[in-house]
């Protein structure tokens, strides 16, 4: 014979089988929610941007980030050089807006030293044309900051007289945010120091 009380037993282990059932439920949802994100963030990271043969960046996945290091911090390097040093009356201030964007408040105080000190008067003054010829760099990217040293070679074209000069920068570079398309290498040249300068005699002939 069933009494209330074998019914209410009966209700309330059903309802203790329901909330075990939702509990366990929740946790397996949990750790799943959790395995999933934890491998959703291991694919973020190894998600980066390719580096093609002209040193521009396009976002695509990579195997690896630290696979391309060197190759964009030694791309970052030769634009940056290529926009300080390339100029000529026409381009300055548009290359040296760009070179600006790449570099921290060091770069900003040698351009405006060389400004104070004419150097862009000079340029539209005498209509000078400055062309980097080859841009080669040394760097340590086993640490951070990252360590570089530059050399640039550049030649001054004053008409009837070209002049070559060989030019030595240092400095350390650091990671940022990618700005596209100011900073696309997501890097930025910090304690950026002109080493040493000195013309070059017959170097079309040592070339040669």
């Amino acid at each position: 014979m069933m009494t209330p009380y074998k019914n209410i037993y009966s209700t309330l282990k059903l309802n203790r089988f329901i909330v075990l059932t939702v509990v366990i439920g929740a946790v397996i949802t949990c750790v799943v929610s959790v395995l999933m994100v934890m491998k959703l963030h291991k694919e973020t990271v190894n998600n980066a941007f390719v580096v093609n043969t002209d040193g521009q960046v396009i976002p695509l996945k990579l195997v690896s980030q630290q696979e391309n290091l060197g190759v964009e911090v030694l791309a970052h390097l030769n634009l940056f050089h290529t926009y300080f040093y390339d100029i000529d009356a026409s381009d300055y201030e548009k290359n040296l807006e760009k070179a600006l964007w790449l570099g921290n408040s060091s770069v900003d105080a040698l351009y405006r030293q060389k400004k104070a000190d004419g150097f862009y008067n000079r340029l539209i003054q005498y209509s000078l044309v400055q062309k980097v010829l080859s841009i080669e760099s040394k760097i340590e990217i086993q640490k951070k900051p990252y360590r570089f040293e530059t050399t640039t070679i550049f030649e001054i074209n004053r008409g009837s007289i070209v002049d070559t000069y060989e030019l030595t920068t240092s400095g350390n570079i650091i990671h940022v945010d990618r700005n596209f398309p100011r900073n696309t290498h997501g890097l930025l040249i910090t304690n950026f120091f002109e080493n040493k300068l000195k013309k070059l005699e017959n170097y079309e002939d040592r070339e040669e």
